[in-house]
């Protein structure tokens, strides 16, 4: 019978020892791994909301519609399958010659508040992995343009390197301070 539980230990230990290991991705990249990895930072460029009521011709928001087929990124279906309605809108900006493309969420911040670190985490990958095939960058943001999360690549490596930043907002939505 001793031996039998002797036997069961090592594999437990073994399926905890590989769940561990590959979770490991999942964690965060601490801002010193991040500025010395060959990820890029997130764009500092001003969230745009303006342009979800009068969008110009270079970018594609949730109202935009093109006859002539997908366009690209197609957050549509992601938005639709969002739970809660926690995806509300965002805008997609053009790849130019120094920087890849890039798309802007918004999100509802009462939704967005109420989640842990890990549905946050799950979904601004599950977003930024459908960006990132269309060779877009991903920020979060709330109608405050508060930056909220970031699934940043770079693609010029192979395989693309990624990283994910997440803002520390406790369930209030208020900054937690690092005192």
């Amino acid at each position: 019978m001793l031996r039998a539980k002797l036997l069961v230990f090592p594999k437990s230990l073994q399926l905890l020892l590989g769940f561990s290991l590959s979770a490991i991705p999942l964690l965060p990249i601490s801002q010193s791994f991040a500025q010395t990895s060959s990820v890029p930072l997130p764009s500092d460029a001003p969230l745009e909301l303006s342009l979800l009521t009068k969008p110009n011709d270079t970018v594609i928001t949730a109202n935009t519609i093109n006859p002539q087929g997908l366009t690209k990124p197609s957050l549509w279906l992601a938005q639709a399958n969002s739970e809660n309605k926690l995806l509300d809108n965002w805008i997609a900006y053009p790849a130019s010659a120094t920087s890849p493309g890039r798309v802007d969420l918004i999100v509802n911040q009462q939704i967005w508040s109420i989640l842990d670190y890990l549905e946050r985490y799950s979904f601004v990958n599950r977003l930024g992995s459908v960006a990132r095939k269309d060779i877009y960058n991903l920020r979060v943001f709330n109608y405050q343009q508060e930056m909220l999360a970031s699934y940043t690549c770079n693609f010029q490596t192979s395989p693309t390197q990624c990283s994910i930043q997440i803002n520390s907002l406790n369930r209030l939505g208020l900054q937690q301070s690092s005192e």
